[in-house]
């Protein structure tokens, strides 16, 4: 039985509401001891340990929307090179959405996945299949066999189920399996040929523009259905001031509702687009600035209940095009942490909150391992140094794809370790 000690470390455990100078002992890949009364335990023979002062352990980050090009796309991700992208980032569990090629609508693809995952991968890996077959809308997967084989959630991914009646017997299917349906909203024929947020500066720039009420309206019908089949239902990301609104009146209404936000609708905002920066290009859109802080206020008060990078890779190809042209979407993995640790530092959300929606809260929602370090949990875990300034650039990027929001932000927070069941997958 192997032994570290990370000792005299800030260890922040929102499972446990604590935060407090201790010790952390892990043995044989889970958590036997973290808090103050482990930093008099002593070591025993053969132990590995590490001086952790000024360094803060939290529960390994659960990104719970990563989008992953394998099968299909491996020239944009590879479920190796997402993880090897999750681990420097300190996220030691992710969710994959289902939208590949062939889409994750079958068990045998589930499988797929989770064999993939075992053989390559140095984090966690957990499938979410499609609700529908195709992700076109119309016929719905067999829920129960996925569920059997290993998914972990449901979600059409990147697509807005238009009809009504399907989502409404997805929310009592997944219901019956105990599964959570995930859900993207934003109403297609709104949208229509929108590429960033309806305003002014949209038109100045001359682009179309995607109103708030495009996202507002099917999440209204969405939490209407939720309340009528009382089944799990996630808004995946929310960017609207409105949006949080509704999402409020559901859950003081009783809903089994939640809602996620990406970490873009938590830092920048639609100027952000500056002069046509195709990386910006994102869904939802950057919105306005009164939006973004809406998030923060959301976030803080637990109306939004966890915030992921939507890790979302695409290649050269799909991004360096007119704004209109590009694809949708930026990578985040790597720089989730760091970007969230600005709400902290400014002073605007704390950080055992900001732990919870990152970890606790993902591995609640999905009924996953990790997210906490009380003793006999698994050993997923990352060191970090909350203070330490460190500049994003493309050549540090693991990633396949390079379409970050970030490219030259200074940041300041640095993971200096990851380890997914008590093995070291990323140092510096």
């Amino acid at each position: 039985m192997s032994t570290t000690i990370f000792s005299h470390a800030r260890i922040v455990d929102p499972s446990r509401e604590l935060d407090e100078t201790g010790s952390v002992v892990v043995q044989d890949g889970k958590i036997a001891a973290a808090g103050k009364e482990a930093l008099n335990q002593g070591a025993p023979e053969g132990a590995t340990v590490i001086d952790c002062t000024g360094k803060t352990i939290i529960p390994g980050l659960i990104d719970s929307r990563v989008f992953i090009g394998e099968p299909g796309g491996e020239h944009r991700e590879t479920i190796a090179s997402a993880s090897q992208a999750a681990a420097a980032g300190g996220v030691t569990s992710v969710v994959m959405m289902p939208d590949t090629d062939p889409v994750i609508d079958n068990v045998a693809l589930v499988e797929f996945v989770l064999r993939t995952a075992r053989d390559t991968a140095c984090v966690n890996i957990f499938p979410a299949a499609a609700i529908t077959k195709g992700l076109e809308g119309r016929e719905m997967t067999e829920f129960g066999l996925l569920r059997e084989a290993g998914a972990v959630a449901f979600t059409d991914g990147r697509h807005t189920i238009a009809n009504s009646l399907v989502m409404r017997r997805a929310l009592t299917y997944a219901r019956d399996f105990g599964a959570t349906i995930v859900h993207e909203t934003l109403d297609a024929d709104l949208a229509s040929s929108g590429v960033m947020n309806e305003g002014l500066y949209a038109s100045w720039l001359g682009l179309s523009g995607i109103p708030r009420e495009a996202e507002t309206i099917p999440l209204e019908r969405d939490l209407a259905l939720a309340r009528l089949t009382h089944g799990n239902y996630h808004a995946a990301k929310i960017s609207t001031g409105m949006a949080a609104d509704a999402i409020r009146r559901a859950k003081g209404d009783g809903a089994n509702v939640s809602a996620g936000v990406a970490i873009y609708n938590l830092a920048l905002n639609e100027h952000d687009v500056g002069e046509y920066r195709t990386f910006f290009r994102l869904t939802p859109p950057l919105r306005t600035e009164e939006d973004r802080i809406a998030m923060i206020d959301a976030l803080k008060d637990g109306t939004l209940d966890l915030i992921v990078s939507s890790h979302d890779p695409q290649d050269v190809d799909t991004k360096r095009l007119p704004f209109s042209d590009a694809a949708a979407g930026a990578i985040g993995l790597e720089t989730l942490l760091a970007v969230a640790l600005r709400l902290h530092h400014n002073g605007e959300v704390p950080l055992l909150r900001i732990i919870e929606a990152l970890s606790t809260a993902p591995a609640r929602l999905f009924d996953l391992p990790g997210g906490s370090l009380k003793p006999g949990a698994p050993a997923d875990l990352a060191v970090v140094d909350l203070n330490e300034p460190w500049v994003v650039s493309e050549t540090g990027i693991r990633s396949r794809s390079k379409n970050t929001c970030f490219e030259g932000a200074r940041l300041q927070g640095r993971v200096l370790q990851t380890m997914v069941a008590g093995r070291t997958v990323f140092s510096i």
